[in-house]
């Protein structure tokens, strides 16, 4: 008796130990589980779901916060992205009553979206894009009450979009794209979704016409997607009724018609309405009017024109003359040929000819520009004044002063001390006080490119047009055979890198977060205007912190904008980095060492053609730079705890699993609790600028917008 008693209790133990660990998962945990049994394979991404754990938030992937009223934290985030899993989504997945963000895209997951999902009561971003999905969109989806992202592109799902998609009242971003929904686009969910930011229903089986509806998206920025599907019919005026920063995309439909030429629809390119065969108007080279005109039978456009008219009395007048004023232009030219050879052999001569700025001597001109005699004593350093006098002889040398409210002479400008700011491929820059005190910034390009003046002039000039209040100002330049320079603003307080991390490494002052503000702003005003408002509707190329110089009151100036295309004219190789106006020392440290972490991913293929959107994106990693103080340079050879080689994606990261904010900010603006939503609204800004994909990124136009909305 006393034998089975203890056989009896033993069992009792091996059950409760072998259980209990089970047993004493939360619930949380449990649905997870279920997660982990739908993947056909096992995989890494779960080699840390144990179940004997009491909750899953040290599983690899899972996010967790303290909920108001929980014991224990609960489960708010699953980021599995990009682990090639393979199987279904289980229906546990809706009892995760605080999950926010659910976040499976890059993966294999095939079957159907479980409709118990919207028991998930808290979910707000539902993240399945790049999967096999399949069947239709649950009708029970959109009692989610806090839905705002659904990205559900490039799966297969089928059927019409359904009209209870007009339940997802708050809505941001609803991506179908790459799908196979047919059928007509609803016309009576639209003015349900007054928050909706991005529309696109691209690459399905859509038929029918546009709705005019879609023209109540007055909350709709980014891109109108609706390309590659089988849409007829006019486009709607009522589209020119969105905000003007929206960018259209129909090409690839069966649209006719004219374009309409009102609102939104005349910021468009010809891009935006390739592919439909019967569209007509602008931007396309295709007239309305015209083509009727040119293809329809009997018309007399059709009839031969008789053009064998004799001369008129005046013609023959007119062509007398020009042939005179043919031959007088070159007998000018003969007569100036000769004396410019005369000139050339009694020109004098230098020895050991220095240009300005490199040596300390008397100075006699050759060819139109000083050049020094005298040697450079030993104890002479580059970053050293310079007394260099001059006056402006005959010669080929020019000075253009395209501000003529900046009035001085060329003599005066090379009698003032000069000081060498900085050094790169971009050529040598002083600081130069003329003879009034007033600073200014003289940049050295180099010496060649002498048969290209009519070229680098209309480039120079175009620059020189360019007048705002947070982009470097130049006032002049110089043209000789032997001499380039450009005359600029002086801007006295550095730039932004050494701003955030001082010359070494440590910041000299801290910037506030009204400050780092101010500078985000300026800098997305001026970039908005090269953009938009400048005469050639410039590319920068080069936006990072070292090109975005402060002023005393930290007011930021963007510098460097168009110089690439002036060294290549002068023949110098351009090399990243450039110090146009501002007062930034040499440092010896090369730049071809450290790799440009703020080109877009497309700007680093060789032979592309630089476009506004590159210039987005790296405006967004200087707003992250901003906001962590982290820099995304890396070098090969040196590195530091404040250098990130992919700050994007650290950030992307982050935001993902829903990391602290104190994790990913700058320390310095921890205290300012106050600005908690201004970060958070500026780091959604970046995110932003900085999407993988150029036509998912907003205009500069739209950024600055969003910045100026902010602390106002």
């Amino acid at each position: 008796m006393k034998h089975s008693l203890f056989l009896f209790l033993v069992l009792i133990f091996h059950v409760l130990f072998t259980f209990i660990p089970a047993l004493s998962l939360s619930s949380d945990g449990l649905a997870l589980l279920a997660l982990k049994s739908a993947v056909d394979q096992p995989s890494a991404a779960f080699s840390d779901w144990n179940d004997g754990d009491v909750t899953p938030c040290a599983w690899s992937g899972i996010v967790c916060a303290n909920i108001s009223g929980e014991e224990d934290p609960r489960v708010v985030g699953i980021s599995l992205a990009g682990k090639s899993l393979s199987g279904y989504l289980p229906s546990e997945l809706g009892t995760l009553r605080f999950l926010r963000r659910l976040n499976l895209h890059d993966n294999a997951f095939s079957g159907v979206l479980p409709a118990q999902l919207s028991n998930a009561s808290a979910l707000h971003s539902l993240f399945l894009h790049h999967n096999n999905l399949s069947g239709a969109i649950p009708r029970s989806l959109c009692t989610l009450p806090r839905l705002q992202n659904l990205d559900l592109s490039e799966n297969a799902f089928s059927g019409h979009i359904p009209d209870h998609i007009g339940n997802c009242k708050n809505l941001q971003r609803l991506i179908l794209a790459g799908n196979s929904f047919s059928g007509e686009i609803p016309a009576g969910v639209w003015p349900d979704l007054q928050n909706l930011l991005q529309l696109d229903l691209s690459a399905n089986e859509l038929t029918g016409s546009i709705p005019d509806q879609i023209g109540t998206l007055v909350s709709l920025s980014g891109t109108l997607n609706l390309s590659f599907n089988h849409l007829s019919g006019k486009l709607p005026a009522s589209l020119g009724k969105l905000p003007a920063t929206v960018s259209f995309d129909f090409k690839n439909n069966n649209l006719s018609g004219e374009i309409p030429q009102t609102g939104s629809f005349s910021n468009q390119g010809p891009t935006a309405f390739l592919e439909n065969p019967n569209l007509c108007g602008f931007p396309l080279r295709k007239s309305c009017s015209g083509s009727d005109r040119d293809f329809s039978p009997g018309s007399d456009q059709n009839k031969p024109v008789n053009r064998s008219k004799g001369l008129t009395p005046g013609l023959i007048i007119l062509i007398s003359a020009a042939d005179a004023v043919v031959v007088a232009l070159i007998g000018l030219v003969i007569v100036y040929v000769y004396w410019k050879k005369k000139d050339d052999e009694n020109a004098c001569s230098c020895i050991r000819r220095r240009k300005f700025g490199e040596a300390k001597g008397s100075v006699c001109v050759c060819g139109g520009f000083p050049c020094v005699s005298g040697e450079k004593s030993d104890d002479d350093d580059d970053d050293e004044e310079y007394e260099v006098e001059g006056g402006e002889g005959e010669g080929e040398g020019e000075l253009v002063r395209i501000d003529k409210g900046l009035s001085f002479e060329l003599d005066e400008l090379l009698r003032a001390s000069a000081y060498v700011l900085g050094k790169s491929g971009l050529g040598i820059v002083y600081k130069v006080v003329l003879g009034n005190g007033v600073p200014v910034a003289v940049r050295r390009l180099g010496e060649g490119g002498e048969q290209r003046y009519k070229e680098f002039a209309a480039e120079v000039m175009a620059i020189g047009k360019v007048k705002h209040p947070n982009v470097v100002r130049l006032r002049a330049y110089y043209w000789a055979q032997d001499e380039k320079l450009l005359i600029s603003d002086f801007v006295s307080n550095g730039n932004l890198t050494h701003a955030l991390r001082g010359r070494n490494g440590q910041p000299t002052t801290n910037l506030s977060w009204s400050i780092r503000l101010k500078i985000a702003k300026g800098t997305a005003r001026g970039l908005a205007y090269l953009h938009e408002c400048s005469p050639r509707k410039f590319v920068h190329g080069d936006i990072k912190p070292s090109n975005i110089l402060l002023d005393n009151d930290f007011q930021p100036y963007i510098s460097d904008f168009g110089l690439n295309r002036l060294i290549s004219i002068t023949g110098n190789n351009p090399s990243t980095g450039g110090f146009m106006g501002g007062a930034l020392p040499y440092t010896k440290s090369s730049q071809k060492e450290r790799t440009n972490n703020y080109k877009a991913p497309e700007a680093r293929v060789p032979g592309c053609i630089p476009t506004q959107k590159w210039d987005v994106y790296s405006f967004g990693v200087v707003l992250l730079e901003i906001l962590t103080g982290r820099s995304p340079e890396s070098s090969p050879t040196t590195s530091t705890s404040m250098e990130v080689p992919d700050l994007v994606r650290w950030v992307r990261k982050g935001f993902d699993q829903e990391s602290p904010l104190s994790e990913m900010v700058d320390p310095s603006l921890l205290q300012e609790v106050r600005v908690k939503k201004e970060v958070l609204a500026v780091f959604h800004i970046a995110l932003g600028c900085t999407e993988g994909d150029p036509e998912a990124r907003p205009r500069m136009k739209t950024v600055s917008e969003n910045l100026d909305k902010i602390g106002t």
